[in-house]
């Protein structure tokens, strides 16, 4: 199955070196087979450990919630380029990976996520207006952790980790049969507190999935910069097991979450998930892909799309019709126009927040950026005063 690298295999002799051929050879064979029941063309493949038997009501769900979460963020984005948000964090591409993980959950369940979880929160009932204060500066995330099981969302890469380990533990010591699922990116993999995670995960068996959503690209650093096996083969090390499921198909995201949720709830402890899947879009609205990806990257992508080939699906077996389609796309457009006119209603953020709340007391360093930042802001001139 899985073809590891060259060095992992075979001691390098010292000061020997691998030629260009060597390193090109050990890319294109060190991919390891992925948890596939969809494939890119939306044609049904069996798996000989997954599986999952859904009703054509349920497959449609899943088809709804991809395009309305898609379609949410395509709004935010926009809002975003037009001023109204300050920063966003788009998941275009990883529908799939979170839709699918998303409804393996149960009500009594417990999700910690990143920034990017937006499809997770929508299978978990929040408001999708509600994901936009924290973007648009007026709050530190807009729900109720409690009232949907749905954690706010976390900035610091990887703590999470901990703070659903922690949880986890404590689940297991309260006796409940419920689960947690963390989420996290390629990039958090690399650091100490996702290792400190698996590391007491595994000691203390605590009921946690930990699913890494391998969009290939920290920001700006490819996967391959960061390790030398794949990333769901790091939980051997640490004695719970791993798998690499197709992170654009829904099918296989719901089924591998699923038995990995209920290994947990059972007492078999923690499992590790990587979906491989692809980031189509920016990490966030600050950066250019375009600087260290090729088109051609993305190009060969949009041939793996989540929702085109779960579409094809379900025109393939009669399973949707134009009507379907058509009133989803009204849905879709019902939508961003919900959001759009709840963000423009919101309030302006205040600006000299930030220096609040970081000391009990007044700080002399604090009220000096204060006073600079004050004297910035005061600086510009509105288009009502003229120049």
């Amino acid at each position: 199955m899985t073809v590891e690298s060259t060095a992992a295999r075979k001691p390098r002799r010292s000061g020997a070196k691998r030629s260009t051929s060597a390193r090109s050879t050990k890319k294109q064979s060190a991919e390891p087979e992925l948890v596939q029941l969809l494939t890119p063309e939306g044609e049904r493949v069996e798996h000989p450990e997954y599986a999952i038997d859904l009703t054509p009501d349920e497959l449609r769900g899943l088809y709804r919630d991809m395009v309305l979460t898609r379609r949410f963020d395509a709004e935010a984005t926009t809002l975003q380029r037009q001023g109204e948000l300050g920063l966003w964090a788009s998941l275009l591409g990883q529908e799939a990976a979170q839709i699918g993980s998303g409804r393996a959950l149960r009500d009594d369940d417990y999700v910690f996520p990143t920034y990017r979880e937006h499809g997770v929160a929508w299978c978990r009932g929040v408001d999708p207006t509600n994901l936009l204060g924290m973007f648009r500066g007026v709050n530190h995330g807009g729900w109720d952790p409690n009232s949907n099981n749905f954690h706010l969302y976390t900035i610091v890469i990887g703590a999470q980790t901990l703070h659903a380990t922690g949880y986890a533990m404590g689940v297991a010591k309260d006796g409940a049969d419920s689960a947690v699922l963390a989420y996290f990116g390629d990039g958090a993999s690399s650091q100490g507190d996702v290792a400190e995670s698996f590391t007491y995960s595994a000691v203390y068996n605590a009921p946690v999935v930990f699913f890494c959503q391998n969009n290939q690209w920290a920001i700006s650093e490819p996967t391959e910069k960061q390790t030398r096996v794949p990333l769901y083969q790091r939980a051997q090390g640490y004695g719970f097991p791993g798998v690499r499921v197709d992170g654009n198909d829904v099918l296989a995201c719901l089924a591998v979450t699923k038995a990995a949720l209920e290994r947990a709830r059972t007492g078999q402890g923690p499992t590790l998930v990587e979906a491989f899947t692809y980031r189509m879009g920016a990490h966030t609205t600050s950066d250019d892909p375009t600087r260290y990806r090729s088109s051609e990257e993305r190009e060969l992508w949009e041939t793996k799309d989540p929702i085109l080939r779960l579409r094809t699906l379900l025109s393939n077996e009669n399973l949707a019709d134009d009507a379907f389609f058509g009133g989803l796309e009204e849905e879709a457009d019902a939508l961003a126009k919900r959001v759009r006119e709840a963000v423009r209603s919101m309030p302006d953020p205040d600006h000299m927040a930030l220096f609040e709340h970081t000391y009990a007391d007044g700080h002399a360093l604090v009220d000096e950026e204060r006073a600079q930042f004050a004297a910035y802001q005061a600086s510009f001139v509105t288009a009502e005063e003229g120049i």
